[in-house]
Protein backbone atom coordinates (compact mmCIF):
# COMPACT_ATOMS: atom_id res chain seq x y z
CA UNK A 1 0.00 0.00 0.00
CA UNK A 2 1.21 3.63 -0.63
CA UNK A 3 3.04 4.96 2.80
CA UNK A 4 1.05 8.08 4.22
CA UNK A 5 3.11 11.25 3.68
CA UNK A 6 3.86 14.25 5.87
CA UNK A 7 1.38 17.45 4.62
CA UNK A 8 3.56 20.40 3.54
CA UNK A 9 2.02 23.16 5.71
CA UNK A 10 2.20 26.47 3.52
CA UNK A 11 2.63 29.77 5.23
CA UNK A 12 0.43 32.59 4.61
CA UNK A 13 2.84 34.04 1.49
CA UNK A 14 2.48 30.28 0.62
CA UNK A 15 -1.37 29.81 0.68
CA UNK A 16 -1.47 33.10 -1.13
CA UNK A 17 0.41 32.11 -3.83
CA UNK A 18 -1.05 28.35 -4.11
CA UNK A 19 -4.86 30.46 -4.39
CA UNK A 20 -2.94 32.51 -7.21
CA UNK A 21 -2.34 29.19 -9.03
CA UNK A 22 -5.75 27.74 -8.43
CA UNK A 23 -7.20 31.27 -9.27
CA UNK A 24 -4.86 30.95 -12.79
CA UNK A 25 -6.24 27.53 -13.34
CA UNK A 26 -9.80 28.48 -14.07
CA UNK A 27 -9.30 29.39 -17.37
CA UNK A 28 -7.38 25.58 -18.17
CA UNK A 29 -5.65 25.78 -20.51
CA UNK A 30 -4.65 28.86 -20.74
CA UNK A 31 -1.33 27.58 -22.82
CA UNK A 32 -0.53 25.40 -25.41
CA UNK A 33 2.02 22.79 -24.59
CA UNK A 34 4.48 22.64 -27.18
CA UNK A 35 7.14 21.37 -24.25
CA UNK A 36 6.83 19.02 -21.83
CA UNK A 37 9.80 20.81 -19.81
CA UNK A 38 8.29 24.19 -19.69
CA UNK A 39 8.11 24.57 -15.58
CA UNK A 40 5.24 26.79 -16.16
CA UNK A 41 2.62 24.92 -18.35
CA UNK A 42 -0.71 24.79 -15.94
CA UNK A 43 -0.20 20.80 -16.14
CA UNK A 44 2.76 21.31 -13.46
CA UNK A 45 0.60 23.82 -11.80
CA UNK A 46 -2.11 21.25 -11.09
CA UNK A 47 0.29 18.94 -9.95
CA UNK A 48 1.98 21.12 -8.03
CA UNK A 49 -1.71 22.27 -5.90
CA UNK A 50 -2.56 18.27 -6.05
CA UNK A 51 1.19 17.49 -4.08
CA UNK A 52 0.12 20.36 -1.55
CA UNK A 53 -3.09 18.09 -0.38
CA UNK A 54 -5.60 20.32 -2.22
CA UNK A 55 -8.82 18.29 -2.92
CA UNK A 56 -11.88 18.79 -5.12
CA UNK A 57 -13.23 19.37 -1.70
CA UNK A 58 -11.45 22.75 -1.56
CA UNK A 59 -12.71 26.14 -2.90
CA UNK A 60 -11.58 25.95 -6.93
CA UNK A 61 -10.42 22.87 -7.57
CA UNK A 62 -14.11 21.33 -8.71
CA UNK A 63 -14.50 23.83 -11.65
CA UNK A 64 -10.69 22.92 -12.78
CA UNK A 65 -11.39 19.12 -12.38
CA UNK A 66 -14.52 19.87 -14.33
CA UNK A 67 -12.33 21.50 -17.46
CA UNK A 68 -9.96 19.03 -17.38
CA UNK A 69 -12.44 16.13 -17.68
CA UNK A 70 -14.07 17.42 -20.91
CA UNK A 71 -11.39 16.14 -23.25
CA UNK A 72 -11.40 12.56 -23.11
CA UNK A 73 -9.59 10.51 -26.15
CA UNK A 74 -11.52 7.50 -27.32
CA UNK A 75 -8.19 5.44 -26.40
CA UNK A 76 -9.09 7.04 -22.79
CA UNK A 77 -6.59 9.30 -21.72
CA UNK A 78 -7.55 13.00 -20.81
CA UNK A 79 -5.83 15.25 -23.61
CA UNK A 80 -4.14 18.84 -23.04
CA UNK A 81 -4.21 21.34 -25.88
CA UNK A 82 -1.11 20.39 -28.01
CA UNK A 83 0.94 22.27 -30.96
CA UNK A 84 4.09 20.20 -32.32
CA UNK A 85 6.15 21.99 -35.18
CA UNK A 86 6.04 20.01 -37.95
CA UNK A 87 9.89 19.83 -38.03
CA UNK A 88 9.40 16.85 -35.13
CA UNK A 89 6.67 15.21 -36.55
CA UNK A 90 3.49 17.06 -35.92
CA UNK A 91 0.65 18.89 -37.71
CA UNK A 92 1.64 22.80 -36.62
CA UNK A 93 -1.63 23.19 -35.70
CA UNK A 94 -3.68 23.60 -32.57
CA UNK A 95 -5.33 20.13 -31.37
CA UNK A 96 -6.44 18.34 -28.10
CA UNK A 97 -4.27 15.16 -27.94
CA UNK A 98 -2.13 13.13 -24.97
CA UNK A 99 1.19 11.52 -24.89
CA UNK A 100 3.36 9.61 -22.64
CA UNK A 101 5.15 12.50 -20.89
CA UNK A 102 1.76 14.45 -20.05
CA UNK A 103 -1.16 12.03 -19.57
CA UNK A 104 -0.05 10.45 -16.64
CA UNK A 105 0.71 13.30 -14.73
CA UNK A 106 -3.54 14.82 -15.17
CA UNK A 107 -4.30 11.29 -13.40
CA UNK A 108 -2.29 11.48 -10.96
CA UNK A 109 -3.72 14.96 -10.33
CA UNK A 110 -7.01 13.95 -10.45
CA UNK A 111 -6.44 10.83 -8.31
CA UNK A 112 -4.60 13.11 -5.33
CA UNK A 113 -7.43 15.05 -5.83
CA UNK A 114 -9.70 12.66 -4.60
CA UNK A 115 -11.56 11.25 -7.58
CA UNK A 116 -9.43 7.72 -8.16
CA UNK A 117 -12.42 5.72 -8.74
CA UNK A 118 -14.16 7.76 -11.64
CA UNK A 119 -14.53 5.48 -14.26
CA UNK A 120 -12.53 8.46 -16.95
CA UNK A 121 -9.54 8.01 -14.54
CA UNK A 122 -9.29 4.31 -14.41
CA UNK A 123 -10.01 3.70 -18.32
CA UNK A 124 -7.30 6.23 -18.63
CA UNK A 125 -5.26 4.39 -15.95
CA UNK A 126 -5.51 1.25 -17.61
CA UNK A 127 -4.81 2.52 -21.31
CA UNK A 128 -1.62 4.14 -19.99
CA UNK A 129 -0.42 0.68 -18.21
CA UNK A 130 -1.20 -0.87 -21.18
CA UNK A 131 1.43 0.40 -22.88
CA UNK A 132 4.29 -0.72 -20.79
CA UNK A 133 7.00 -2.85 -23.04
CA UNK A 134 9.81 -4.94 -21.46
CA UNK A 135 12.05 -2.22 -20.54
CA UNK A 136 9.26 0.09 -19.01
CA UNK A 137 7.12 2.65 -20.70
CA UNK A 138 8.09 4.35 -24.19
CA UNK A 139 7.66 7.34 -26.20
CA UNK A 140 3.86 7.21 -26.70
CA UNK A 141 1.14 9.41 -28.50
CA UNK A 142 -2.12 9.60 -29.32
CA UNK A 143 -2.92 9.30 -33.19
CA UNK A 144 -3.65 13.05 -33.34
CA UNK A 145 0.07 13.66 -33.15
CA UNK A 146 0.93 11.83 -36.28
CA UNK A 147 4.32 10.38 -35.99
CA UNK A 148 5.73 12.60 -33.79
CA UNK A 149 8.28 11.30 -31.07
CA UNK A 150 10.95 12.53 -28.79
CA UNK A 151 14.51 12.22 -30.19
CA UNK A 152 16.31 8.90 -29.68
CA UNK A 153 15.65 5.21 -30.66
CA UNK A 154 12.44 4.04 -30.10
CA UNK A 155 12.83 1.12 -28.68
CA UNK A 156 14.58 2.83 -25.89
CA UNK A 157 12.35 3.89 -22.59
CA UNK A 158 11.62 7.29 -22.24
CA UNK A 159 12.79 8.02 -18.62
CA UNK A 160 10.50 10.71 -17.97
CA UNK A 161 7.50 8.91 -19.25
CA UNK A 162 8.48 5.84 -17.42
CA UNK A 163 9.18 8.22 -14.31
CA UNK A 164 5.83 9.37 -14.03
CA UNK A 165 4.08 6.56 -14.73
CA UNK A 166 5.62 5.26 -11.67
CA UNK A 167 4.66 8.27 -9.63
CA UNK A 168 0.84 7.77 -11.05
CA UNK A 169 1.00 3.85 -10.27
CA UNK A 170 2.78 4.77 -6.76
CA UNK A 171 -1.03 6.48 -5.25
CA UNK A 172 -2.66 3.76 -6.61
CA UNK A 173 -3.18 1.11 -3.96
CA UNK A 174 -4.50 -1.80 -6.40
CA UNK A 175 -1.50 -0.53 -8.71
CA UNK A 176 1.05 -0.09 -6.17
CA UNK A 177 2.62 -3.66 -6.09
CA UNK A 178 2.06 -4.80 -10.15
CA UNK A 179 4.18 -6.41 -11.93
CA UNK A 180 4.01 -3.15 -14.33
CA UNK A 181 5.17 -1.14 -10.84
CA UNK A 182 8.29 -3.63 -10.23
CA UNK A 183 9.31 -3.70 -14.45
CA UNK A 184 9.25 0.35 -14.26
CA UNK A 185 11.24 0.94 -11.14
CA UNK A 186 13.60 -1.63 -12.29
CA UNK A 187 14.01 0.59 -15.38
CA UNK A 188 14.29 3.88 -14.03
CA UNK A 189 17.06 1.96 -11.56
CA UNK A 190 18.86 0.49 -14.65
CA UNK A 191 18.85 3.78 -16.38
CA UNK A 192 20.73 5.48 -13.37
CA UNK A 193 23.08 2.54 -13.02
CA UNK A 194 24.19 3.05 -16.90
CA UNK A 195 23.83 6.80 -16.82
CA UNK A 196 27.77 6.98 -17.73
CA UNK A 197 26.67 4.99 -21.29
CA UNK A 198 22.75 5.40 -21.86
CA UNK A 199 20.81 7.93 -22.55
CA UNK A 200 17.64 7.32 -23.87
CA UNK A 201 15.90 10.42 -25.94
CA UNK A 202 18.38 12.28 -24.67
CA UNK A 203 17.86 11.95 -21.34
CA UNK A 204 21.13 12.80 -19.27
CA UNK A 205 21.98 12.11 -15.50
CA UNK A 206 24.93 14.20 -15.25
CA UNK A 207 25.90 17.34 -12.96
CA UNK A 208 22.58 18.99 -13.31
CA UNK A 209 20.35 15.68 -13.01
CA UNK A 210 22.32 15.78 -9.35
CA UNK A 211 21.39 19.47 -8.57
CA UNK A 212 18.48 19.85 -5.86
CA UNK A 213 15.80 21.92 -7.41
CA UNK A 214 11.91 22.02 -6.78
CA UNK A 215 9.24 21.72 -7.93
CA UNK A 216 8.73 18.30 -9.15
CA UNK A 217 8.59 19.01 -12.72
CA UNK A 218 11.22 16.88 -14.51
CA UNK A 219 13.55 14.57 -14.76
CA UNK A 220 15.96 15.28 -11.54
CA UNK A 221 17.56 13.46 -8.90
CA UNK A 222 14.91 14.85 -6.05
CA UNK A 223 11.97 13.85 -8.22
CA UNK A 224 13.21 10.23 -9.39
CA UNK A 225 13.95 9.52 -5.63
CA UNK A 226 11.11 11.00 -4.16
CA UNK A 227 9.02 8.69 -6.56
CA UNK A 228 11.02 5.39 -6.13
CA UNK A 229 11.48 5.58 -2.46
CA UNK A 230 7.66 5.04 -2.50
CA UNK A 231 7.80 1.69 -3.27
CA UNK A 232 9.11 -0.24 0.08
CA UNK A 233 10.05 -3.56 -2.39
CA UNK A 234 12.96 -1.23 -3.59
CA UNK A 235 14.54 -1.11 0.15
CA UNK A 236 18.15 -2.07 0.33
CA UNK A 237 18.67 -1.68 -3.46
CA UNK A 238 22.15 -0.14 -4.12
CA UNK A 239 21.18 2.12 -6.51
CA UNK A 240 18.53 3.95 -5.03
CA UNK A 241 20.76 4.23 -1.95
CA UNK A 242 23.29 5.17 -4.12
CA UNK A 243 21.38 8.40 -5.39
CA UNK A 244 20.94 9.19 -1.53
CA UNK A 245 23.92 9.10 -0.87
CA UNK A 246 24.51 12.15 -3.17
CA UNK A 247 21.59 13.90 -1.72
CA UNK A 248 23.28 13.45 1.94
CA UNK A 249 26.50 14.78 1.10
CA UNK A 250 24.46 17.75 -0.25
CA UNK A 251 24.99 21.56 1.67
CA UNK A 252 22.89 21.57 4.90
CA UNK A 253 21.64 24.57 7.18
CA UNK A 254 20.09 24.89 9.79
CA UNK A 255 16.73 25.91 8.11
CA UNK A 256 17.65 23.32 5.48
CA UNK A 257 18.79 22.63 1.69
CA UNK A 258 19.21 25.72 -0.65
CA UNK A 259 18.17 24.98 -4.20
CA UNK A 260 20.99 24.41 -6.76
CA UNK A 261 19.03 25.10 -9.63
CA UNK A 262 15.52 27.18 -10.24
CA UNK A 263 12.68 27.54 -12.86
CA UNK A 264 12.13 31.13 -13.58
CA UNK A 265 8.28 30.11 -13.66
CA UNK A 266 8.79 29.34 -10.13
CA UNK A 267 10.24 32.15 -8.89
CA UNK A 268 7.65 33.80 -6.15
CA UNK A 269 8.47 30.66 -4.21
CA UNK A 270 10.93 30.39 -1.53
CA UNK A 271 12.79 27.48 -4.23
CA UNK A 272 13.33 29.51 -6.78
CA UNK A 273 15.80 31.33 -5.83
CA UNK A 274 19.72 30.07 -5.04
CA UNK A 275 20.62 31.87 -1.56
CA UNK A 276 18.60 30.68 1.07
CA UNK A 277 17.01 27.18 2.55
CA UNK A 278 14.29 26.25 1.23
CA UNK A 279 11.23 25.29 3.02
CA UNK A 280 9.57 22.95 0.58
CA UNK A 281 12.20 21.68 -1.00
CA UNK A 282 13.49 20.39 2.67
CA UNK A 283 10.27 18.94 3.59
CA UNK A 284 10.29 16.82 -0.15
CA UNK A 285 13.74 15.76 0.98
CA UNK A 286 12.64 14.99 4.38
CA UNK A 287 9.86 12.89 2.89
CA UNK A 288 12.42 11.17 0.94
CA UNK A 289 14.31 10.19 4.08
CA UNK A 290 11.32 9.26 5.96
CA UNK A 291 10.19 6.92 3.14
CA UNK A 292 13.79 5.34 3.42
CA UNK A 293 13.39 4.85 6.83
CA UNK A 294 10.34 3.27 6.66
CA UNK A 295 11.40 0.81 4.18
CA UNK A 296 14.37 0.05 5.79
CA UNK A 297 13.56 -0.52 9.33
Amino acid sequence: MPTSEPRYELSPKESALAQTIISELQDWPDKILNSHKAAGHPIHKLVFVADLGFTVNNPGIEPVVSKVLEHRSAQGPLQVLMNINPNYGGTGEDQWAWALCDAPLLLYALVRFGLKDEPVVIKGIDHLVELQRKNGWPCAVSPEMGKFRGPGRKDDPCPYANLIMLQLLSVLSDRFNSPEAQLGAETALTLWENRTSQHPYMFYAGTDFCKLKAPLGWYDIVHVLDVLSRFPYLRDDPRLLDMWQIIQKKPITDDGYIPESIYQAWKDWDFGQKKTPSAYLTHVIRRIEKQLQNQTT
